[in-house]
């Protein structure tokens, strides 16, 4: 069993504030100051400091969190593994393109099996990144970049990205210069999205930004991305998948570009989710 103190130290390292990690744990404040006071005693180290009024991590803390979180979902685990001794049960996260576009097969082909379970949570990169260092999943697969040496990883695939348009736009089905698509009205998905991500990269290895534009608006609902796109009121960039599920929408390509980015699934080292993803892999 896992020492409460432990889960008290994780929800501190979390929120960064000892009265809010009491609220959130429905404990007194001096109790938290008392958890972190035994780990330090136990330790012989100081978990944490104060800056002037700014609470601080020490480097005896990032240690700690790389340790804790792996045990307290292990533990998480262990308890479902001994409630049921018959199907997986498995809580994953997907960025939102994966989500939408790319996993609907997996999905029902697990689902066959009705001893399985499964939730899914849908966001950007550094939303799915955060829930998974908290242990709320089982793995998340994402488009963006992330640390590898942080995390451990397998590909789930990889896929072609390029330009989408109406199919009444001048550029579709064509191949065009690349300054002939910063005129254009860009629609683009938010910060900190996969995609985003992959076409700030490219632009960047061509010494261009997204606000090289000549307008651009910023869309977090695919829905309504590609209901834009559609109509003519601009271009976006995004994976095949996506305008492959849009009859409505057209395709073209930036002379000089040949992009073909991995998708991952992502999970905590030194924990049995690597096993967990080759049982979701499986599926497809």
């Amino acid at each position: 069993m896992i020492d409460s103190r432990l889960n008290t130290f994780l929800v501190l390292y979390e929120t960064m504030n000892y009265r809010k990690a009491a609220e959130k744990l429905h404990i007194t404040q001096p109790a938290v100051t008392q958890h972190i006071k035994h780990l330090e005693k136990e330790y012989s180290c100081r978990l944490f400091e104060y800056n002037g009024r700014s609470l601080k991590r020490t480097k005896a803390a990032e240690i700690m969190k790389q340790y804790t979180e792996k045990a307290v979902y292990q533990e998480k685990k262990m308890r479902q593994a001994l409630k049921s001794d018959s199907g997986f049960h498995l809580k994953i996260g997907a960025t939102k393109t994966i989500g939408e576009y790319m996993l609907s097969d997996c999905v029902n082909r697990f689902l066959e099996d009705s001893r399985n379970t499964l939730s899914i949570e849908v966001g950007n990169t550094a939303e799915m990144l955060a829930l998974l260092d908290d242990g709320k999943l089982d793995f998340t697969i994402i488009e963006g970049f992330f640390p590898k040496n942080d995390y451990g990883h397998k590909l789930f695939r990889k896929e072609k990205f390029a330009g989408i348009c109406s199919r009444e736009h001048p550029f579709a089905g064509r191949t065009v210069d690349l300054g002939m698509i910063f005129s254009e009205h860009l629609i683009c998905r938010e910060l900190h999205s996969g995609t985003r991500a992959v076409l700030e990269q490219v632009l960047n290895e061509e010494n261009h930004r997204i606000e090289d534009f000549a307008h651009v608006t910023n869309i977090g609902n695919f829905g309504l991305l590609t209901s834009l796109v559609a109509s003519g009121t601009g271009i976006s960039f995004a994976y095949e998948a996506v305008y492959r599920g849009h009859p409505e929408l057209a395709s073209f390509t930036v002379k000089g570009w040949r992009i073909v980015h991995e998708l991952n699934y992502v999970f905590l080292k030194d924990t049995d989710a690597a096993s967990l993803v080759e049982v979701f892999d499986s599926c497809r």
